[in-house]
């Protein structure tokens, strides 16, 4: 009975020690308890992804990106203005226009109307302008008329406010509202009345809008 007990003791020692012992992998950079050194672009040692544009660093702030940067804009270019027609000799400009502000004057302005200083007469290239200065009286009223000889096909004319701020525009004040070669500013009944209780400065202005040639303007007052 001993000797078996022993010799069943020894075989289980024997079937013990054939048991194999654990492996480990081996390598030059491995030690045991250390990780694994990470392939590129796999989470480093600290668990963060490599940085990245607008990404937050391995301080968690943001990479600083260009900006873009404005571009400027194109300025406007004042218009140039214009020059004044070329006056003409009232004498030889009466011959063109003069019997047509006459009749102009018969129908548009009110029984009595007298004409105020010269006849406005000059030689137009399209876009130009004339002007005279004229002082509206209290209580009195006026009507200019307008007129022109082919090829001008559009005349203006307009009483324009007298700026108080030097190379300022002023105000346009009346305009005619008619079209074509004629026009007439202040027609009767309702001539133009100056609207202050004492005596203002204003510019007439004759201005040809369309085609080229001698246009002339005359101030009617009562």
């Amino acid at each position: 009975m001993v000797l078996g007990a022993a010799t069943v003791a020894v075989g289980m020692s024997a079937c013990g020690g054939g048991q194999e012992e654990p492996t480990y992998p081996q390598g030059n950079n491995y030690q045991y308890g250390q990780p694994q050194p990470q392939p590129y672009g796999q989470p480093n040692t600290y668990g963060t992804q490599p940085n990245q544009p607008n990404q937050p660093n391995q301080y968690g702030t943001a990479q600083p990106q260009p900006q873009p940067q404005p571009q400027p804009q194109p300025q406007p270019q004042p218009q140039p203005q214009p020059s004044p027609a070329a006056p003409v000799d009232p004498a030889a400009g009466n011959l063109v226009v003069q019997p047509i502000l006459n009749e102009l004057a018969k129908q548009h302005a009110p029984a009595g109307a007298k004409p105020v200083g010269s006849v406005m007469v000059g030689n137009f290239q399209q876009g130009q302008t004339m002007e005279n200065q004229l002082q509206l009286q209290p209580g009195k009223c006026y009507t200019v008329v307008a007129a022109a000889a082919p090829p001008v096909t559009e005349v203006n004319i307009k009483f324009v406010a007298v700026a108080i701020i030097p190379g300022s525009t002023g105000m346009v004040m009346a305009q005619d509202n008619e079209t074509g070669p004629q026009g007439v500013l202040g027609e009767k009944p309702n001539c133009y009345k100056n609207p202050a209780p004492m005596a203002i400065p204003v510019r007439v202005v004759l201005e040809v809008a369309g085609g080229q040639g001698i246009a002339a303007a005359q101030v009617y007052e009562k």
